[in-house]
């Protein structure tokens, strides 16, 4: 992973004084994270998370409420909220936490959970526990060293808990091969050079540094298709929600507007649209559940 990961949604907190980083919820192509531009996609962005919390082993016995204890389980980057539904779900019973760095993020899952306890966290420096359940979902990518990373996510584990990790795995897709690509325009190149993410990990990585501290690990990637309705725009937005952030962040309204004009052209040739105006987003995601 890089020494200086872009700005993202688990270490760094929006500066509205920055004029190259607005806030207004309003302005369509504001880098700040938002969650109106994060739900424009609920429904796609959500599956993979249903997909791993269905996984999550069951609790043992005895944190089910030992001594009267409940459970604690924790969604770490948790935006606005999508995904700390899907956990609450799952442990309705349990003191469910979420963790984010953005306020508009928290904002918006106070507002869709208000049952859930919700606070702004560095996730880069957060230590608690111990919990039942961390849930980390398209979170850690943004975050360097997995190799102290995840050790220090099971050491907040109780025993017989679970960490629950899904990541993006597309780095090679062309919508990432071409904001690289559109990033080193000399128009804007030294002000984007080293915001791509180009390093990652696979289960070869995770499985054996888990192993050695987890009795169960579980890794499997999966491929989903999104059919985006809009053709290549519609691509464009999927991404201003995550991925095209740390380059946004850094242009000023012009050069992102035009950054933004090239990157479109240049989708539209990668992921042609069907017949109906519709395009299928092909999306491969690493899970990892490991279970101490």
């Amino acid at each position: 992973m890089p020494q200086n990961p872009p700005p993202n949604p688990a270490n760094v907190a929006t500066n509205p004084a920055n004029p190259a980083n607005p806030t207004n919820p309003t302005n369509p192509t504001s880098p700040a994270w938002q969650a109106s531009q994060y739900l424009k996609f609920e429904d796609e962005r959500t599956r993979p998370v249903r997909d791993l919390v269905s996984a999550i082993p069951p609790l043992p016995a005895s944190r089910k409420g030992q001594g009267g204890a409940t459970a604690r389980v924790v969604d770490i980057g948790c935006g606005p909220g999508n995904s700390t539904e899907v956990l609450a779900a799952r442990y309705a019973q349990a003191q469910v936490l979420g963790l984010d760095s953005s306020q508009d993020m928290i904002d918006a899952a106070r507002r869709r959970l208000p049952q859930c306890k919700f606070d702004v966290a560095d996730i880069a420096a957060w230590k608690d526990g111990p919990f039942d359940v961390i849930l980390a979902n398209a979170v850690l990518q943004w975050l360097p060293d997995h190799e102290t990373l995840y050790p220090r996510l099971i050491a907040c584990l109780a025993p017989g808990g679970s960490l629950a990790v899904q990541t993006p795995d597309n780095l090679d897709e062309p919508a990432h091969r071409l904001m690289r690509e559109v990033a080193a325009d000399a128009r804007w190149a030294d002000r984007l050079r080293g915001t791509e993410r180009t390093a990652r990990h696979g289960a070869s990585f995770y499985y054996p540094m888990l192993r050695a501290l987890c009795s169960r690990v579980d890794i499997w990637r999966t491929t989903y298709y999104h059919p985006l309705t809009g053709g290549a725009p519609a691509v464009v937005e999927w991404f201003k929600g995550s991925a095209l952030r740390p380059f946004l962040a850094k242009l000023d309204d012009a050069s992102r507007e035009a950054f933004l004009a090239r990157y479109t052209d240049e989708v539209a040739k990668a992921y042609p649209a069907l017949a109906d105006g519709t395009v299928l987003l092909p999306f491969p995601r690493l899970f990892v559940v490991a279970t101490r």
